[in-house]
């Protein structure tokens, strides 16, 4: 009889170890590597670099469309905590042919969650730049409860702000290039050699200013699915014209109840101004400034990108 008590007693908790050994491990648990994840209407690609016990950091690539490649500089970060990288769908590694059903910002929201469980993440901090902003602050307000602290690296939370920043920097350029997009504006004719041509302008004054761009920022264009891009925002970083046009969330910045950076570029489309009204209407939230950078911090200045972040997240664990 206590043979068999003995045996009763083993097997339960084999089987239990078995049961337990099996599950997502949540946040230092996870190991460094890359694969794949099934979400709703494919598969995406994501990699985990660095292994240290710290909270994960999960980060939101812009676009839409674009890839993570970019944020490949951020991997430094991973000395201290693992950080997740992931092309979201329809771009870059992952599943690339989707339909516009896909295209919205409640289904990238999704995908966000279902990675979040696969990896069984029970709170990270939630790095979005760009349109990974748009991302994170509706994942926020959808799933706040596993979000432990946000960035907001180069924001853009209010579509109608970004526009007439827009127009703002536009004044900047050349008189011919300012005719020339205001032409492909009044024509609709986005492929034209003139407008191609002011969009390089733009995006060399603005966008990344550090030359040549490097291979990250190659691969992040290569990459690309315009087909996303043109939908949900339009033909170039200055012209919206996609579902995201009417895009506004700078209303809802007040709920956010976990501590908040802001970052942005010294020569940032995202204009340091805007993103300080972003910042102000933020309970207890912080900003930096990235020095001779702009929009794409992480290329233009990588290491004091890195040590803004970094001591931000060090501030939330002493």
């Amino acid at each position: 009889m206590k043979n068999s008590r003995y045996f009763i007693y083993t097997a339960l908790t084999l089987i239990l170890f078995f049961i337990l050994g099996c599950q997502p491990q949540p946040n230092n648990k996870l190991t460094q590597g890359e694969g794949f994840i099934d979400v709703t209407g494919g598969k995406v690609w994501y990699k985990v670099v660095g292994e240290g016990d710290n909270t994960p950091l999960l980060l939101l690539h812009g676009g839409p469309g674009f890839t993570s490649y970019y944020l490949n500089p951020m991997a430094d970060l991973g000395k201290d905590r693992p950080v997740i990288f992931f092309d979201q769908l329809g771009c870059g590694r992952s599943d690339r042919d989707i339909d516009t059903t896909l295209m919205t910002v409640e289904a990238y929201v999704e995908q966000v969650e279902q990675l979040r469980k696969t990896l069984g993440l029970k709170e990270f901090y939630l790095y979005g730049h760009s349109w990974g902003t748009m991302l994170g602050i509706d994942y926020y307000l959808s799933y706040p409860d596993h979000v432990k602290a946000m960035i907001f690296a180069s924001p853009a939370l209010s579509v109608s702000k970004w526009s007439k920043d827009a127009d703002a920097l536009i004044s900047t350029l050349p008189d011919s290039i300012q005719t020339d997009i205001k032409t492909s504006v009044e024509n609709n004719t986005f492929d034209t050699p003139s407008y191609e041509h002011a969009i390089t302008v733009f995006y060399q004054r603005y966008v990344a200013r550090k030359l040549p761009w490097d291979a990250n920022m190659d691969s992040t264009f290569a990459g690309a699915n315009l087909n996303v891009y043109n939908y949900m925002w339009g033909p170039s970083e200055f012209t919206a014209t996609g579902t995201l046009m009417n895009y506004e969330r700078a209303d809802k910045l007040p709920e956010i109840k976990v501590p908040t950076l802001y970052v942005c570029g010294e020569y940032d489309e995202a204009r340091p101004e805007t993103v300080q009204y972003f910042q102000s209407l933020t309970p207890g939230s912080k900003m930096a400034v990235i020095e001779d950078a702009a929009h794409v911090t992480m290329h233009d200045n990588p290491v004091q990108n890195n040590m803004v972040i970094g001591d931000f997240l060090k501030e939330l664990e002493e």
